[in-house]
């Protein structure tokens, strides 16, 4: 028994990193994994090789930023597969990493229109189905952003923090209809982007990039910068039923780097 065996799952942003690791751990456990990003041939791949595991897999070109689009992939998936359980809003733009001194604030409207407003009308056409069942499981992919604010990362944390307090709301007035939504909120995220980013860095300060990895990690309680695949784990525990009475909570997945308040 899978711990999301029967469940209809759909997972926005897909592609490397987070989202296949997400879309493989569900499929692991029994889920049907809708896959759904802009760029369709990099979803088919995943979905692909979550199908070559043995899982039931499937693709779909997703823009969160049109209506239409969130509309369109919900009732595919509803008239394929009978209905929706779980969403992971996983899609995310980062923003323009300037000053807000130098920022177009154009540009910090497009970033909202992505992680705040985007996320919503995705969440949106998934509650109808899972509000009709009784039953759904939302879980936002957040960010220590969100939570640790550094300079020229205003537009980013801006508009997670934005959906850090409406994932509160959401659970407050969906909880009577049976759906949960919850928060990850993970720290450096341990992968080939993050990587590079340390690689980039080491070289400007003149040191190796294991140095700069090790001056991060020691941020953190346990002394290490968790991969991708163990955030992706902490998804499925609040997609599956091991979190049935957890909702409106944001989960700190940082290797203690901070810890979340009461």
């Amino acid at each position: 028994m899978g711990l999301l065996d029967g469940k209809v799952a759909l997972v926005s942003g897909a592609g490397p990193g987070m989202g296949r690791d997400i879309a493989l751990a569900f499929g692991r456990e029994g889920a049907t994994v809708v896959v759904g990003a802009r760029t369709e041939g990099r979803v088919a791949a995943l979905a692909d090789e979550v199908a070559a595991t043995g899982a039931t897999a499937g693709a779909i070109r997703l823009d969160i930023t049109d209506a239409g689009s969130c509309a369109a992939a919900v009732a595919g998936i509803v008239a394929e597969h009978g209905r929706l359980d779980v969403l992971v809003n996983n899609a995310f733009d980062d923003g323009d990493h300037r000053s807000f001194l130098d920022a177009d604030l154009d540009r910090w409207r497009r970033t909202m229109d992505v992680n705040f407003f985007g996320t919503l009308q995705l969440t949106r056409a998934a509650v109808e189905p899972m509000v009709a069942q009784g039953d759904g499981r939302i879980v936002m992919v957040n960010t220590m952003s969100s939570v640790r604010i550094k300079p020229r990362f205003g537009a980013y944390a801006a508009s997670k923090a934005a959906l850090a307090a409406v994932t509160k709301t959401l659970a407050a007035e969906l909880g009577a209809h049976g759906v949960r939504v919850n928060a990850v909120h993970p720290g450096f995220i341990w992968g080939d982007s993050v990587a590079a980013y340390f690689d980039h860095l080491a070289a400007k300060r003149g040191i190796t990039p294991e140095e700069q990895y090790q001056e991060v990690a020691a941020e953190t309680a346990l002394g290490y910068l968790p991969h991708s695949s163990e955030i992706a784990e902490a998804v499925l525990f609040l997609a599956s039923d091991m979190s049935k009475p957890v909702t409106g909570q944001a989960l700190g997945v940082n290797a203690g780097q901070w810890f979340q308040g009461f």
